[in-house]
């Protein structure tokens, strides 16, 4: 991936889970990493750590559900590096409650992070990406594919969020923008202990077996390998294939087996 030294990225969501993993990839590859999230220390505790120079990194404060925000973010690139190369819309909340105990404000919570945020950032972001030829990059997931019971509003926006980009991409066929959409499936991070109950409120702790999970810098680098060769869509985990692939086909069998395969979580809100 050595083409990608020195190409400016921007990663929303970066302060944990596969955000922090990107950042920390990118700048293992000598990439100019901007870092956006609401929680700055996490991502200087990175920077410190590795020892990195400034002239390599950015790191601004950044909530993507305020569009002011994310045009901050957008200037503060440019007017440092003067381009932008990479945008990486991974910024994410998820949610496990049954739509019928479900509030409404909820919902809109999940899609004012997980799809408005990637709307404002590509938004703003989008004049220099067509001028440097490069990459949108929407960290979406299986559920974007499948919906899935107790998490209508994660599901919703994930759909929406491909939807999106697909668009985008046919819109740009002939003008040299990239976009990929990653899918990563279930992954070691902290967007489930985060993620929110029916009232609005953090779960605080996560429903599955984190230790069986893809690992956030395995799904980073699989993600820039992705960018470096320019795919259209990235699915990962061999469950995540499989799901996807089997609801071509046989979509009323897939409904059950989710159904039973998130009826066996702990503390399941069905049964």
């Amino acid at each position: 991936m050595k083409k990608l030294k020195d190409k400016v990225i921007i990663i929303t969501g970066s302060s944990s889970g596969i955000g922090y993993g990107l950042a920390k990839t990118c700048l293992k590859l000598d990439m100019k990493v901007v870092m956006a999230a609401r929680n700055i220390e996490s991502m200087q505790f990175l920077v410190k750590k590795g020892g990195y120079e400034e002239s390599s990194y950015l790191i601004v404060s950044t909530d993507v559900t305020q569009p002011e925000d994310c045009k901050n973010l957008v200037e503060q690139t440019v007017n440092k590096f003067g381009r932008i190369d990479v945008l990486v819309n991974n910024a994410g909340i998820s949610m496990r409650a049954l739509f019928s105990e479900l509030e409404i404000n909820t919902i809109k919570k999940i899609m004012d992070v997980n799809f408005w945020g990637a709307v404002y950032c590509t938004k703003y972001a989008l004049p220099y990406l067509l001028e440097s030829k490069g990459s949108i990059v929407g960290v979406s997931s299986i559920a974007g594919y499948k919906g899935l019971p107790a998490r209508t509003g994660y599901s919703a926006s994930k759909f929406a969020l491909n939807g999106f980009l697909e668009t985008i991409r046919i819109e740009n066929m002939k003008t040299g923008l990239h976009v990929l959409i990653a899918c990563p499936g279930f992954t070691t991070s902290s967007i489930r202990e985060r993620a929110l109950d029916g009232k609005g409120k953090t779960q605080g702790e996560s429903p599955r077996n984190e230790d069986k999970m893809m690992e956030t810098p395995v799904v980073a680098k699989h993600i820039m390998k992705a960018v470096n060769k320019r795919k259209k869509t990235l699915v990962l985990t061999k469950q995540g294939k499989l799901l996807v692939w089997l609801n071509k086909f046989f979509p009323e069998w897939v409904d059950k087996m989710v159904y039973d395969h998130m009826a066996k979580e702990p503390g399941s809100p069905f049964k």
